[in-house]
């Protein structure tokens, strides 16, 4: 990942639209302030990830392949692809690399033998455990700073968030048992 690096000053965040764009949105209309909460909210959840995943030489792509395999034993490659949007030739690169580990198995399915179905081991569930547990932790840090019930506001924005019209079936999954009620919230 590349670093960005300033020198010296720079002068405040620049409000103004780019010269030319069109757009329904006033410049003065911008949420700058979540815009940029978001990129370091962002930053650190993953960065916490990040610096384990180092230690084995996987990247986020590991980390996203196996939250989603260890999530939904059994999802099929093609269901995965989906979910994460790339494309066949990065997924295989990655799953390629945690099949050989022993962080995933794969197998046949039943109804149809050309389906591949991916199961996380005990190696990869206990990875995937360790990653989860720092960005729980990093979750509980943050839900301490708000009130209780700002927990499911905060759950309400991050679904507004997601393209609703995405046909994606574990996103469907997920929306469909995150109620209010729900004790695996998305």
């Amino acid at each position: 990942m590349a670093d960005i690096n300033f020198s010296g000053t720079y002068p405040a965040p620049d409000s103004r639209a780019p010269e030319g764009r069109s757009g329904a949105v006033r410049s003065g209309d911008l949420h700058w302030d979540i815009i940029e909460l978001l990129f370091f909210a962002y930053r650190d959840f993953v960065g916490d990830a990040d610096h384990e995943l180092e230690v084995f030489g996987f990247g986020r792509a590991h980390h996203r392949v196996l939250h989603f395999v260890h999530r939904y034993p059994g999802l099929k490659v093609a269901d995965l692809l989906d979910v994460l949007r790339i494309t066949k030739q990065s997924l295989g690169r990655v799953l390629k690399q945690l099949l050989d580990e022993g962080y995933i198995v794969q197998k046949t399915g039943n109804n149809d033998r050309r389906q591949r179905l991916l199961f996380a081991t005990a190696k990869g569930e206990a990875l995937v455990g360790k990653l989860a547990g720092l960005q729980t932790d990093r979750i509980t840090r943050a839900l301490r700073e708000i009130r209780p019930e700002g927990a499911e506001t905060v759950r309400q924005f991050l679904r507004a968030m997601i393209d609703q019209d995405d046909p994606d079936k574990v996103l469907e999954t997920i929306l469909r048992t995150a109620g209010p009620n729900s004790k695996e919230r998305a």
